[in-house]
């Protein structure tokens, strides 16, 4: 079991992408994403180049998503609460 996404304590459901997963309550939405099997959050809006968590601080801007219905949120620096429903422009990269 995944400590970041299968915890059966304190854990929350999201949906992403459509889907719905469960994520440990209160960890930050890229470590969801990527304990869920997602390393791709994004796509290059010049190349179309797949881009993903980098830098952990926010700095980068390579995790950016839309969370509900809030565009260029960085996934970093949010914290996973139940009912958040993301979007991260890569449904078909899973």
């Amino acid at each position: 079991m995944n400590p970041l996404t299968n915890t059966k304590a304190n854990s929350v459901t999201i949906t992403v992408d459509g889907r719905r997963t469960t994520a440990a309550a209160g960890v930050s939405l890229a470590a969801a994403l990527v304990g869920d099997g997602r390393w791709t959050l994004r796509r290059n809006p010049v190349d179309g180049g797949p881009r993903g968590p980098f830098c952990g601080m926010g700095v980068c801007l390579e995790c950016e998503v839309t969370v509900d219905g809030r565009e260029a949120v960085r996934a970093c620096l949010t914290r996973v609460r139940a009912g958040m429903r993301v979007d991260t422009g890569t449904r078909d990269d899973r």
